[in-house]
């Protein structure tokens, strides 16, 4: 039997192609909080900015990520 009062089939989206970043730091500047990091994906060209606090901890994300420019 067929029923009229079914929900829709959800389509399911392929995941948008992600890669893991390889950062590079493009510049670093000292502040009173620590080192700020402008970074660029090597790959795709996103960048960021990342503030390393204490020069034996990783940086960490002050920003999201920004798309590369095209030009």
């Amino acid at each position: 039997m067929i029923s009229q009062n079914t929900l829709p089939i959800p389509r399911v989206r392929p995941p948008a192609e992600t890669h893991e970043h390889a950062w590079l730091v493009e510049s670093r500047h000292p502040t009173s909080e620590g080192v700020v990091l402008y970074v660029r994906c090597g790959d795709c060209g996103t960048r960021r900015v990342d503030l390393q606090s204490h020069p034996h901890t990783p940086p960490a994300a002050l920003s999201t990520e920004a798309g590369a420019v095209r030009g």
